[in-house]
């Protein structure tokens, strides 16, 4: 899912300056045992692998090297930067995946591996975590990837008066932490325990620039250099044929940009462009019945929730958060919402956390409670809510807000849906709604909590506080040892289901399409469009 309106984009891009991001992704995978015994991650993703390397082969394939690939992307703002650790519009993000590497990454599997770090290993209480740089790593510019360029690009994030989007996943590390041991080699020094710190470095806004990286001219270590760039319209990209991963396959990569759904359809279907992001639900149809035509339909962790603050009336009483969550049906909002394409959720995010409990009840319609709670709170067929909705959540967001106001009024309860501009619904009034809704990649469950669960997160909707609840998180995000770890997620899973703020209704599918003429695409649980846009492994067959 992506911002299709600039103004969303700038007004994160302010908000990014006093903390803000939101784009942490996915997952660390975690290895038995305690801290101290703890493996490096190289050793728990497979020696140095990493996520760019193609899963079908041209030659596996039938296919062949070469050719001029497009790709038809949600966009069009003349305002776009090409700054790998700045960027949260679609074409920003697209062009992450092209021109730069984070020290790590996600596989199509949602599984932690290697990018520009040989060797990712913590200290026995996850305070000190070591780096040890891929050999042979370059920039485009043919210069070594070293400790040097690590030390000033973390730097750059976290510059208190310029602080970058990913500055908000790295609260608990202060520059004087940041240091180079050797050539190949970086310490981070953490102020604080932090089990899971290596998902920061996954986070593709930490991406390792060259030191004076200029957006002007940007470059990085991925798969492609920039060839040309025109805001709002188009990026062409050549093959960098000395990536350390799978070098690309076709000779160039032209990425469009399509401020309108209905012409970027048509593009596809036209054969202007060989594949396309965010493929409406709408349209899955019409693309399977055309000839020479793929629908890629990839189950995520991605969430659009709906959110309640539980700091002011109504939703300040526990009553009426369980009884909103009794009067939704999910499985009636997923058939009419996302048109189907989604699996149920249970008011619990992060369902791919190895500690996520699957034993809890899974919650359906109980309009008859709902209304028992409802009364119990005072409200007996007599309340009345503002739901605040916007295009700018995802093009299911206003459907599904107006599911929710319809299956209410079983409950007596009236649901006013107000529908606002994106830069209205991310501006200024942006998380002091009572009742609105929001959206979020696949992460991890104490990733997640830190962007918009803890008290002093940045993101925090529902105005979120729970005593018994975050001494859990905190334990856990102390913990070195995954099976208790799991353990405290779970049970902070459990108040949260009991007593949060947060509807999560489903999680929704990523569909994206394609001409057949093409190889590679393949499904991928990130949530990232497009395969997570890693276009290095599509190729002509």
């Amino acid at each position: 899912m992506s911002h299709e309106n600039r103004e969303l984009h700038d007004v994160i891009a302010e908000v990014a300056k006093k903390r803000v991001t939101r784009r942490d992704v996915l997952k660390y995978a975690a290895v038995g045992g305690a801290l101290a015994g703890m493996a490096p991650i190289a050793a728990a993703c497979g020696g140095s692998s990493d996520d760019t390397t193609a899963t079908t082969s041209p030659a596996a394939g039938g296919g062949k090297k070469g050719g001029s690939l497009r790709v038809g992307i949600v966009g069009g703002s003349a305002k776009e930067i090409l700054d790998g650790q700045m960027g949260t519009t679609e074409p920003e993000i697209c062009s992450y995946f092209q021109l730069f590497n984070a020290l790590l990454g996600w596989d199509k599997d949602y599984q932690l591996v290697n990018l520009l770090a040989e060797e990712v290993a913590p200290n026995a209480d996850a305070t000190v975590w070591t780096v040890k740089l891929r050999q042979g790593a370059v920039f485009h510019d043919g210069k070594p990837v070293t400790a040097d360029d690590v030390v000033w690009s973390f730097n750059r994030i976290i510059d208190p008066k310029d602080p970058k989007s990913g500055a908000a996943s790295l609260g608990d590390l202060p520059s004087s932490g940041i240091r180079k041991v050797d050539a190949g080699t970086v310490e981070f020094r953490l102020s604080k325990a932090n089990s899971v710190f290596a998902e920061q470095l996954a986070h593709y806004n930490n991406c390792v620039l060259p030191v004076g990286f200029d957006p002007r001219n940007p470059i990085g270590s991925g798969p492609f250099k920039l060839k040309s760039f025109t805001a709002g319209q188009q990026i062409v990209f050549a093959p960098n044929l000395e990536y350390f991963g799978q070098v690309p396959w076709v000779d160039e990569l032209t990425v469009i940009e399509f401020a309108d759904t209905t012409a970027r359809v048509n593009a596809l279907l036209g054969g202007s462009v060989e594949a396309i992001s965010q493929l409406p639900s709408a349209q899955v149809n019409v693309v399977k019945g055309q000839s020479g035509m793929n629908v890629l339909d990839a189950q995520t962790a991605a969430w659009q929730p709906f959110t309640m603050r539980i700091d002011r009336k109504p939703f300040d009483d526990v009553r009426v958060r369980r009884a909103f969550r009794l009067i939704v049906d999910r499985q009636a909002m997923i058939a009419q919402a996302y048109a189907g394409f989604g699996w149920e959720g249970n008011d619990m995010y992060a369902p791919f956390d190895p500690g996520f409990p699957k034993d809890l009840a899974q919650r359906g319609p109980d309009i008859e409670q709902a209304k028992s709670l409802l009364k119990q709170a005072g409200y007996d067929g007599d309340l009345r809510v503002e739901l605040t909705t916007s295009d700018a959540v995802g093009s299911a967001a206003v459907a599904a807000a107006q599911v929710l106001a319809e299956q209410a009024k079983a409950a007596g309860v009236q649901v006013d849906v107000k529908k606002v501009d994106p830069g209205v619904f991310y501006g200024d009034q942006y998380l002091q709604w009572d009742f609105a809704q929001d959206f979020w990649y696949t992460r991890n469950y104490l990733a997640q909590a830190a962007q918009g669960t803890l008290p002093d997160a940045p993101f925090n909707e529902t105005h979120w506080q729970n005593d018994a609840w975050l001494a859990l998180v905190k334990e856990a995000m102390a913990t070195g040892d995954a099976t208790t770890r799991d353990d405290l997620v779970a049970q902070a899973q459990q108040i949260e289901y009991d007593e949060g703020g947060l509807i999560v209704w489903a999680f929704n599918d990523q569909i994206d399409a394609s001409s057949s003429t093409i190889g590679g695409v393949v499904p991928d649980k990130s949530g990232v469009p497009l395969s997570s846009f890693h276009f290095n492994n599509f190729y002509f067959v």
